[in-house]
């Protein structure tokens, strides 16, 4: 049962994030005309509101088990919740994130999209949209930058382990990219209509080298992802090396 404090947590949350968030959209669109750079810090300005929001109106905590290694590398990402995300700017530092196709043709929104650097994936599309999709995943990472994909194409209740989706395999192998698997558990305490208090631990994975065979990499990933769902949880966790 939701508690009174929960439920007064979740009714400052919603109207502050929210709020702010339709503000923050419409000031992006302004700054899009300028330029990425402008966008860029509009993008990171909403991922930190974000992140106090969580932390003093949710009292939520980070945790990070383990060092994010912000150079060009494939992070994949285990995905509980919008939470994963909002915070992707600021956690890997600029990334061109995998997105899907259809958000790109939200007026407006997908022009801004397409100017921070983030990526269309046209599913079942053929070979040119394909070769598109890598095309401008190269560009990004000519840029400096790495990429960030959610391999199992949609979000996912805790505890569940689906297979990758098959397009993750592709993305693999043509960029030939080190992967860096990162599990995330935010779904017991963010992907709820009243939030709930406590720590969402990002467990950075050990670096799976380029090269390897598909059954290989996916089998990797697949463990890494995942590895938060086998512990069970005591209340808020006190290890990892940094939190927020």
């Amino acid at each position: 049962m939701t508690n009174a404090v929960t439920i007064l947590r979740n009714l400052a949350f919603y109207p502050a994030f929210y709020g702010v968030s339709i503000v923050l959209v419409v000031l992006s669109l302004f700054a899009a005309l300028f330029g990425y750079e402008p966008l860029r810090r509009v993008v990171e300005a909403w991922s930190n509101w974000h992140r106090w929001c969580a932390r003093h109106l949710l009292n939520i905590r980070i945790v990070f088990d383990g060092s994010i290694p912000l150079e060009p590398v494939l992070y994949v990402v285990k995905h509980e919740s919008f939470f994963e995300a909002i915070e992707a700017p600021i956690v890997f530092g600029m990334p061109a994130v995998f997105a899907k196709r259809e958000l790109f043709d939200i007026p407006g929104w997908g022009r801004s999209a397409r100017l921070y650097g983030l990526i269309p994936v046209a599913r079942d599309k053929g070979a040119r949209a394909l070769r598109e999709m890598i095309a401008t995943a190269r560009q990004r990472v000519g840029e400096g930058r790495p990429l960030v994909i959610f391999p199992e194409g949609t979000r996912v209740r805790h505890g569940d382990t689906p297979d990758l989706q098959a397009g993750f395999a592709g993305i693999y192998k043509l960029l030939g990219l080190p992967v860096v698997p990162i599990a995330v558990d935010s779904g017991p305490f963010y992907h709820r209509a009243w939030k709930r208090a406590g720590t969402i631990t990002y467990r950075i994975g050990e670096r799976i080298p380029a090269g390897l065979t598909r059954d290989e990499a996916e089998k990797q990933v697949h463990r890494a992802i995942n590895a938060l769902n086998r512990e069970q949880r005591q209340g808020a966790l006190t290890g990892g090396s940094t939190s927020e």
